[in-house]
């Protein structure tokens, strides 16, 4: 495995093996069934299950929210760790719908590398594209999955044209499909000069592979007819000469991505790219902190809150803070700096997930993802250290699209309502704002579906049935400068404030004019749409 800084310290073995990394998609381009696929060759579970199944068929692990299993979309990122090979996998699948694109964006903060899922009717989509902008702002390694080669699809070189010129990347060929549609019949391997077949009998059946030297050996013949032969000599030929071979260190830097085609249903493609992972994809990497970075083969733990579930297990009100661990070994019972409030935690029952499925972690490395169940006291951008005064950076949190108020359909609720709203204000489903002048709350969301998403979680969660209403305003943006000009600006403007969960001023607009208003006339007060989740 390649180091990106050749003068760091080799990892100790433990941290080199694990592989920290997430799915990004446009929605349905089959991330949820790939997930599925790498579970079962983890040997993490038996049957895999799918996302439009019927009846009591087995749903997907990954889809845990009821809201999920009814829409067939995945709401919430969830998090799955499995061995596969001598490798550690560390696995996030991600919201593909755009409405739920901030959950999206905070766990690319806690990952490694993406694997990119492509649809190969349907080629780069445009939450394709928004994601993987995110994943260039922090140089992400990217490595492609073609699914769906199985339907009929678009020509090979097509999809990879479409590919380096939407998202300016090179691209390279792991394999190359034989057939399209019904004639699809599996894989040529150009890494390692395999013939991969798929099973379309067995869809939990790991494909059979054929050793061949060279697209020149006999034994091609035996198993691909002549015209789809043909076809395969000449666009391997022509795809070697006119695509870059594979650069494991450009893949690392982040500028090239190699491409794999499979059919995640059929399973099949799938363990070449999980090969591909381990040998391209990068080790743990250092994180960025304020003070100094922290480097993975540090012997000192240190780690990081990117997401907060709350009601994972609706029968215990539990709330589980996803941690990403940057440095160090992990023992169950350790006790860790909590950096924001200063105070010592004990962490004796911290999971490991397997989607919905949890289990005691008894110990747990860089790189690894442990849930620490807790009662408010940990959120997102929060970061544990052994003692150290260390805060992570780069986990942003972003200016609503959408404002709505919100009120209890039982006026004696209201009080319940506040609580609920700061839980999920706290996981970073929604934004929750406190008007200075009236009562009640206005939330916040990125997209439409947030809301109706929020709702059936309120009622389903905590019993409250709550009503959305239209707001005056339309956006918000968060204010900062000397407490002389904040205090100028807040008293002038009582009307348009409102705090947010963490008590920070925010200033509620209606149109773009109030936002250049405020910049005119309080040239030093400073509007923002993002926030820094650190406290």
């Amino acid at each position: 495995m390649l180091d990106i800084a050749s003068n760091r310290p080799e990892l100790p073995p433990e941290i080199a093996r694990r592989r920290t990394f997430a799915i990004i998609s446009h929605p349905d381009a089959g991330k949820t069934t790939l997930t599925e696929k790498f579970l079962l060759y983890g040997g993490a579970i038996q049957m895999a299950g799918q996302v439009r199944a019927k009846g009591e068929a087995r749903r997907t692990r990954s889809d845990f929210m009821q809201m999920e299993k009814d829409r067939g979309i995945s709401v919430s990122a969830s998090a799955m760790s499995f061995d596969f090979k001598e490798f550690r996998y560390n696995l996030v699948d991600t919201p593909g719908h755009s409405d739920f694109s901030e959950d999206t964006y905070r766990t690319l903060t806690a990952v490694d590398a993406a694997v990119m899922v492509i649809d190969g009717a349907k080629g780069v989509e445009s939450q394709t594209q928004k994601l993987f902008e995110v994943c260039r702002l922090r140089d992400l390694p990217i490595l492609t999955f073609c699914n769906k080669m199985d339907r009929e699809s678009r020509e090979t070189f097509d999809i990879i044209d479409e590919i380096q010129e939407n998202l300016a990347i090179d691209v390279t060929p792991a394999s190359w499909p034989i057939g399209v549609g019904r004639n699809f019949l599996g894989c040529y391997d150009m890494l390692n000069d395999r013939l991969e077949l798929m099973d379309r009998a067995d869809r939990n059946k790991i494909a059979e592979t054929i050793e061949i030297n060279g697209l020149d050996d006999p034994l091609l013949a035996e198993h691909v007819p002549a015209e789809l032969l043909e076809q395969l000599v000449e666009e391997v030929e022509m795809a070697r000469e006119l695509l870059p071979t594979l650069d494991p260190q450009s893949v690392l830097e982040g500028h090239m991505t190699p491409i794999w085609f499979g059919s995640a249903i059929n399973s099949f493609g799938v363990k070449e790219l999980m090969d591909g992972i381990a040998a391209y994809g990068p080790e743990p990497q250092p994180q960025s902190a304020q003070s100094r970075q922290i480097m993975p083969e540090e012997s000192k733990v240190s780690g990081f809150v990117f997401k907060v579930q709350a009601n994972m297990d609706p029968k215990h009100r539990d709330r589980v803070a996803f941690v990403r661990l940057a440095s160090g070994h992990f023992k169950r019972g350790m006790k860790l700096t909590h950096v924001r409030s200063k105070k010592p935690m004990a962490i004796s029952n911290p999971v490991l997930f397997l989607a919905s499925d949890r289990e005691l972690a008894e110990e747990a490395w860089a790189g690894d993802i442990i849930g620490i169940p807790n009662h408010g006291q940990l959120r997102i951008g929060d970061t544990l250290t052994e003692g150290e005064d260390l805060r992570v950076t780069n986990i942003p949190s972003f200016a609503p699209e959408l404002l709505q108020g919100v009120r209890a359909t039982d006026p004696m609720k209201a009080k319940h309502l506040e609580k609920a709203l700061m839980q999920f204000a706290e996981e970073g489903a929604a934004k929750v704002f406190k008007p200075s002048i009236g009562s009640g709350f206005i939330v916040g969301v990125v997209g439409q579906l947030q809301f109706e998403v929020l709702a059936s979680r309120i009622e389903l969660e905590y019993g409250i049935p709550v009503r959305f209403e239209q707001s005056q305003f339309t956006s918000a943006r968060w204010a900062s400068g000397d407490a002389q000009a904040i205090d100028k600006f807040v008293n002038a403007n009582k009307q348009h404030i409102a705090h947010d969960h963490d008590g920070d001023i925010v200033y509620l607009t209606r149109l773009q004019w109030d936002i250049d208003r405020i910049e005119r006339d309080y040239p030093d007060v400073t509007l923002s749409a993002t926030k820094e989740m650190m406290v």
